[in-house]
This record gives C-alpha cells, structure tokens and sequence, in this order.
C-alpha cells in the first residue's frame, strides 16, 4: 500500500508540474505516454509547423477542459462545463486547453501572434490554409505540424496536430490530458489541412478587443462571431453600407469574411477605410 501511494503521489506531482509550467509557456518533460514520444517524427515540414509541433508537445499531460485555451490571449485557461458531456463537471477547475485551444496555442508560439483562433472548424476553413488533403489520402502525404480534421457534413467537432510515423499529439476529451495518439482514420476522419507559414492572399490584421461580426453589413444584424482580440482574417470583398462609428472613427465601409459567413466593419480592419486591393462586393 505504502509503495501504491508513493508512485500516486509522484504521477500527481508530475501532472501538476505540467500544469503550472505549460501555464507559462515552460517547456516540461513529460510523462511517458503508451502511445509513443512526442515530437517531430518525420521530415520536411517547415520550420514553423516543427516549432508548433514542439510547442504542442510541451504541453503533454497537461488536462483537457471544455473551451480551454480561447482567453484573449493563448495559452491555457480555466475551461466551463459542456453540457452535453457529464465527464466535464470539473473542467472549470483544470487549467488547460480543449482540442482547437491547443492548435491556436501552438501555432501561436511558432509564428508568433495569433493565427489560428477560433473553434476546429474555424482553424479547418483558416486563411491561413495553403494545402488540403482529404480523408482517402490518409496520412501517406501529411507532413508533421499539418492538422487533422473530424466532423461530416461539413461540420468540424473535433483537431488534432500530425506528428508523423503515424502519430498525432491530441487534447481529445473532458476527464483526460493532453497526449501522443495513433491518427484514427476511420469513422468520420474529414481531411488534413497544412498552414502556411506567411499570410495568405487576402488576409488582413484585425484590431481592438470584443469586436463582433454581423450577418449582415450593418450592427443591428445578428452577431455571429466574437474576436477577443487582434487576429487575422480573409477578407473576400467590401462595400459601402451602414456608416459605424467607434474607437473615434465613422467608416461606411464593411468587409465579408467568408471563413465566418459574416460582415465586419471596416473600422477594426488595420489598413485605409477602404482596402487596397480588395475588390467591391455586388
């Protein structure tokens, strides 16, 4: 019993370790893990995608918690309780992340700023997309950093970051921590996505805190999407329509992100108060 305790007390300590040091962005040694090490274990990814794949593993056994992650800023956070999962009672104790918290932390430490934020699907449909690889592909062209996808009919419930040889480094569900799984290609596997590591075409710099998106070009539209801060976005087209005014500026100018099926103003967008280089929406 006393031999029980001892090894208890030490895999406690280890996963609170964890914890508090993936809470500032310290790399830990983790836990051995059943499903193999973490790391980059295959060639040819970019320098970014390696690095985020770093970062990701640092924060093995690390909890999982339902909305974790998706602070102002990332990095882990206190998740809430998913109503549909009883297994998530506790999350709003655990400091960690949930599935996309993890990939919007990761590649946030790799590139620098915050170029994945937003849910799995989100970062699935992210301008910051150069490449696709559908489910019947496998993992035969995936290269480690690329993220892999689980949803149908074009939902997008759960992400995870490919490691190679196979493997995938997951924050997978309430009651578990963060770990090494093999890639599960079946049931309803949806693709593989590889970020670029520069700015797709079209991509633009939001700015300010809380700033929502509309359905449509106008504020007394449905709200659709909250940006706790700055990000990056695809802007599709502008148009002229409701003049706004806020932060100490008025814009008529508004812009259709098609990633979210909604509008922003213009005023949020870093830039002139009409865009260079975007072309008129009809």
């Amino acid at each position: 019993m006393t031999m029980r305790r001892t090894v208890g007390a030490a895999v406690a300590a280890v996963a609170l370790l964890a914890a508090w040091q993936g809470a500032h962005g310290t790399a830990v040694a983790a836990a051995p893990q059943t499903a193999g090490a973490c790391g980059v274990l295959a060639p040819g990814a970019s320098a970014v995608a390696e690095g985020a794949v770093r970062a990701a593993c640092e924060q093995v056994g690390v909890w999982y918690t339902w909305g974790g992650g998706h602070g102002p800023q990332p990095g882990p956070t206190y998740g809430q309780v998913d109503p549909s999962d009883p297994d998530s009672a506790h999350d709003p104790e655990r400091l960690g992340f949930d599935c996309s918290g993890l990939v919007r932390y990761a590649y946030a430490r790799a590139a620098g700023g915050d170029p994945l934020p937003g849910n799995a699907y989100h970062q699935f449909n992210s301008p910051q997309v150069k490449q696709r690889f559908t489910a019947e592909q496998g993992t035969a062209p995936l290269l480690p950093g690329d993220l892999l996808a689980w949803g149908s009919g074009g939902s997008v419930h759960h992400i995870a970051i490919y490691l190679g040889a196979g493997k995938m480094v997951e924050a997978r569900e309430s009651g578990t921590r963060i770990a090494v799984s093999d890639v599960r290609l079946g049931g309803d596997y949806a693709g593989a996505v590889r970020i670029a590591a520069a700015a797709a075409p079209g991509t633009f710099s939001t700015w300010g805190a809380d700033v929502w998106t509309h359905e449509e070009p106008s504020t007394t539209s449905r709200r659709v999407h909250r940006f706790p801060g700055p990000t990056t976005v695809r802007i599709e087209c502008q148009k002229h329509a409701e003049p706004v005014t806020a932060e100490g500026y008025t814009n008529d100018a508004w812009s259709y992100l098609p990633e979210y099926g909604s509008w922003i103003t213009n005023i949020y967008i870093k830039g002139p108060a009409w865009l260079d280089g975007v072309r008129t929406c009809p």
